[in-house]
């Protein structure tokens, strides 16, 4: 057996495979599925501070190469969060990465400083997709916002690592991760969902009720794999902060990608509305994978594009 452990930041995972946000439930709903203790990691719902209905329906659509979405942080409000959902953590054979989100400085403080002080969060993931009510633009869009945001987190969340969720919805997604990694960010996960829009051409509508929302999926992923690439070799790997490749991971060879091209762990969405227990096979793929590449952990392989494998180097081919 290859070890899969991986460190991001201060926190250390079984193996490189995390759920992420809003797409496994609260804490454990995906463990009908699977057994949770095969995953690195489920990272909960955005919490927001005030519970919110989301969007109206459709708010899901698919898509050829994947799916559209615009679920509008759906969620029960910190409160409820932490008194009905995060009880179940007890006893979560994985760690749990708490998600915020907010459209205000004040609302992310409310809800991180919640997090921090609550001993079933491994984690706390920033969520800055979201509007800023005091400008109108979005935190994760603008470098100094999101700088100026982190400064002000960074001094309350002092017990659990800090990761930022990047938008991929910029001119330049390594300056956003600066900004990030400036602003005090402990690892970043890259990246978010495209915005994206669908008609329907015989009614003219707009397919999901809000007109456009995020295209996540497989049709994303070589554009996800060149910015977690161009964030590795750019700012991430001289500070030494991790990422988490998150865009279109179906199967082990998606995964196995990311990590070549600099992530430390990998992100499963949209999979899981396919196969839930695609997770758990992913991660075996990946422990077969680590073991062909002539490698004792599959650290050793961060970052490792371009560098031919061991079995390449013995027999002159990849292996089929």
């Amino acid at each position: 057996m290859a070890d899969l452990r991986v460190q991001l930041a201060d926190l250390e995972l079984a193996n490189p495979v995390i759920l992420a946000a809003g797409t496994a439930g609260y804490v454990r709903e995906v463990a009908d599925a699977f057994p949770l203790g095969a995953i690195g990691a489920v990272t909960t719902k955005s919490i927001t501070r005030e519970s919110r209905e989301g969007n109206a329906p459709w708010r899901i659509i698919d898509s050829p190469a994947g799916m559209l979405n615009a679920i509008g942080l759906a969620n029960v409000g910190l409160d409820r969060f932490l008194r009905e959902k995060l009880p179940l953590a007890d006893g979560l054979p994985c760690k749990l990465i708490g998600s915020v989100a907010g459209h205000s400085v004040d609302e992310y403080l409310l809800v991180a400083s919640a997090f921090d002080a609550a001993p079933a969060i491994a984690a706390i993931e920033l969520n800055v997709s979201c509007p800023n009510t005091s400008d109108g633009l979005q935190f994760g869009e603008h470098p100094q916002a999101l700088r100026a945001l982190l400064q002000e987190l960074r001094p309350a969340v002092r017990k659990k690592p800090l990761f930022v969720k990047l938008s991929p919805n910029v001119g330049d997604i390594v300056t956003m991760a600066a900004a990030a990694i400036d602003g005090g960010a402990q690892a970043l996960v890259v990246a978010n969902t495209f915005s994206a829009m669908a008609i329907d051409v015989e009614t003219r509508a707009y397919r999901l009720s809000r007109g456009r929302g995020g295209l996540s999926g497989p049709g994303i992923h070589p554009i996800v794999v060149r910015m977690v690439h161009d964030v590795y070799r750019g700012p991430a790997r001289d500070a030494g902060i991790p990422i988490v490749g998150l865009g279109g991971v179906s199967n082990w060879r998606d995964a196995a990608e990311f990590i070549l091209a600099g992530a430390t762990a990998v992100a499963m969405g949209t999979a899981l509305f396919i196969d839930p227990r695609a997770p758990q096979r992913v991660a075996r793929g990946l422990n077969d994978w680590v073991t062909r590449q002539g490698c004792r952990s599959v650290a050793e392989l961060i970052g490792q594009a371009g560098q031919t494998s061991l079995e390449v180097r013995k027999t002159g081919h990849a292996p089929s």
